[in-house]
């Protein structure tokens, strides 16, 4: 038979907490997902292919994701870059414009939802 459709879908969980990385990895993993975890966003960036700063994609392959994926959660709370400032930088690339991305935060703020 086929490939498993669902085996194939890989999702990227951007969390500083471990506790948190390998709670969302063994639920996505229940359901047969391929996981990949990182603690930032920047790394997270590094790893679809984009520089830390705007614009220091590889010269030789702009905006070239290193691992495809299909889905983002991120948290929005973390040091250095907050989720939503990954959002952003992931909706400026012409590459990676298209994959959905989640925003978890344990932190009831109607500013922060509403965006």
């Amino acid at each position: 038979m086929g490939v498993d459709r669902e085996a194939e879908f890989h999702v990227l969980a951007v969390d500083d907490s471990l506790i948190d990385r390998k709670l969302i990895e063994r639920l996505l993993r229940t359901s047969s997902y391929q996981v990949t975890t990182v603690d930032s966003g920047s790394k997270a960036l590094e790893l679809l292919g984009l520089g830390e700063e705007p614009g220091l994609s590889s010269p030789a392959s702009p905006d070239k994701n290193e691992i495809e994926v299909n889905l983002i959660i991120t948290d929005y709370c973390m040091p250095g870059m907050t989720g939503y400032d990954l959002l952003k930088r992931i909706k400026g690339s012409s590459s990676l414009k298209g994959i959905p991305v989640v925003i978890m935060s344990s932190e009831n703020v109607p500013s922060r939802i509403n965006r």
